[in-house]
């Protein structure tokens, strides 16, 4: 996905407000007197937004949000005012689930099955998870099929790693199980492998605007044949959100989709929820974007069904596909390499590939052209009429820190990943909900090995945590969090990946040129 860089502007703006004149350099280059320029630095972000999906049609729908700030410790150096001032809240989106349109129902109100959770769908609605400060995370609730997506910002101390996880539990019903997805940073350009509709999935694609003015979004869907179907001119109204069923887009099922997102004016957080008859459901992130190389992490050690997704947006790609394990990579079993062809989704189940270990994938082009793909994991646990999936799309590398939030602690499973070099991370959990300290420990990941821990836990407190990856030295780390629960035998589980939360942003060196006040 493309990211926008925030507060890049006002940062320049105020070093040429210390310096009198500035003069923008890189690296290299010599200022005005003759001196070196210092190189770029990087301060914290100003401001972050993030958008939730709304999180369930059912009734019987539970849903927890939990909102955290690392903050950043180099935020004093930014300025005194930065460091103390800082908000961090969610408010409702307007829209309701099957895409009609805005709605005004009410905070609390019953519905007529007899469930509550509806909240006013308009930006006056009663802010969630708001945060006071960094450090602690807080949580939120919300019950019912009323609960709406959800649109905020954070700003000051709190805005460098703001994360939001959100977590339904459905107990019955199409798509019943754990349902878990970070809340996403608005974007214009999302790429979903392995959505589906087959007979047995019904799967939705959210589209929210968080921005006062129309988002225009358009859809493509490919098939194993190649394009399945499309949706052009969705109009996603300023702070409210659309949802549309994927096999009303497409003329016949298609068992292995992958769409294709793109706002062509505004912007937009997109997600798929995917509900599966038999199999239960779970969200399905956005891919990293289109590279020749990519890492999928995450695979439970119990994993009975590993089926890979992949797309080729231009050009056919051969893709060398490695296991990483605690012990090195390997190649599975009859599945050394994978054909895809541009403009078409191809797949390839994998079975029980991880073997009681836990695993991630890497892909590899192996074509010598270096061509450019995306890819996701659907992850199968349980056996008979007990099984729960869940979704691992491709993640990019942490370069310098990832947090996921709403860690509990039993059921929570932390693998990190090196793809190529030895690296060193550094993890550590947050207090809880309920208090407690910070808790960390240090971990070196050999290269091309995927270990997996539980995360440390908080001393002297109770309820959820945070936890956050820091990439001390060595190679690029891929890092995802495993949350699961056992109800009823069902095997509930979900999976997240920590992309590097971007908490700052390089400043080109300003260097103090008076001779600029002679022209």
């Amino acid at each position: 996905m493309n990211r926008t860089t925030l507060s890049l502007i006002a940062a320049v703006a105020a070093l040429a407000a210390v310096t009198g004149v500035a003069a923008v350099a890189g690296g290299t280059s010599d200022s005005g007197d003759g001196t070196r320029a210092a190189a770029a630095t990087g301060l914290p972000v100003e401001r972050s937004s993030l958008v939730c999906p709304s999180p369930s049609a059912s009734d019987v729908a539970s849903t927890t949000y939990t909102a955290f700030s690392p903050g950043w410790q180099g935020a004093k150096s930014a300025g005194a005012e930065q460091a103390a001032k800082g908000s961090a809240r969610l408010l409702p989106a307007a829209g309701s689930a099957d895409g009609s349109g805005p709605t005004d129902t009410d905070t609390d109100t019953e519905t007529e099955g007899g469930s509550k959770g509806k909240r006013k769908a308009t930006t006056g609605g009663a802010p969630m998870v708001p945060l006071e400060q960094p450090g602690t995370p807080v949580t939120d609730t919300a019950e019912g099929s009323g609960a709406s997506a959800l649109t905020g910002t954070a700003d000051g101390r709190l805005a460098p790693g703001w994360t939001v996880q959100q977590t339904t539990t459905v107990d019955a019903g199409v798509g019943r199980g754990l349902l878990g997805t970070s809340c996403t940073a608005p974007d214009t350009d999302f790429w979903f492998p392995a959505a589906s509709t087959a007979s047995d999935r019904q799967d939705y694609i959210h589209l929210t605007n968080p921005d006062s003015g129309p988002a225009v979004v358009d859809l493509e869907l490919f098939g194993a044949d190649g394009e399945a179907g499309s949706s052009e001119a969705i109009n996603v109204p300023g702070r409210s959100t659309v949802a549309l069923l994927l096999s009303t887009l497409t003329k016949e099922p298609q068992i292995n989709l992958t769409v294709h997102v793109t706002a062509r004016a505004g912007r937009v957080g997109a997600s798929v929820q995917a509900a599966d008859t038999n199999l239960g459901g779970d969200w399905l992130p956005a891919s990293a974007d289109p590279a020749p190389s990519l890492v999928l992490p995450g695979i439970p050690a119990d994993a009975t069904g590993v089926r890979l997704v992949a797309f080729a947006p231009g050009e056919d790609a051969d893709l060398k596909v490695r296991l990483s394990g605690p012990s090195g990579s390997i190649t599975p079993a009859g599945n050394a390499s994978l054909h895809v062809k541009g403009g078409m989704t191809a797949a390839v189940d994998l079975g029980d590939v991880t073997k009681g270990e836990p695993g991630s994938l890497i892909l590899t082009s192996s074509d010598g052209q270096g061509t450019p793909v995306v890819a996701a994991l659907r992850i199968t646990r349980g056996k008979g009429d007990k099984q729960e999936t869940a979704f691992i799309p491709a993640a990019p590398a942490i370069d310098t820190r990832g947090t996921v939030a709403d860690n509990r602690a039993k059921g929570s499973t932390l693998t990190l990943t090196a793809p190529g070099e030895t690296a060193k991370v550094r993890v550590t959990s947050s207090a809880a909900t309920g208090g407690g300290s910070p808790a960390s420990e240090t971990y070196t990941i050999k290269a091309g090995t995927t270990i997996a821990k539980a995360p440390p836990r908080p001393s002297g407190g109770k309820g959820a945590f945070a936890v956050t990856v820091e990439r001390l030295s060595g190679g690029p780390v891929h890092a995802a969090r495993t949350l699961a629960l056992t109800q009823d035998g069902l095997p509930m589980f979900t999976i997240q990946t920590l992309p590097d939360d971007r908490g700052t942003v390089a400043v080109p060196a300003a260097g103090q040129d008076l001779s600029l006040l002679n022209h």
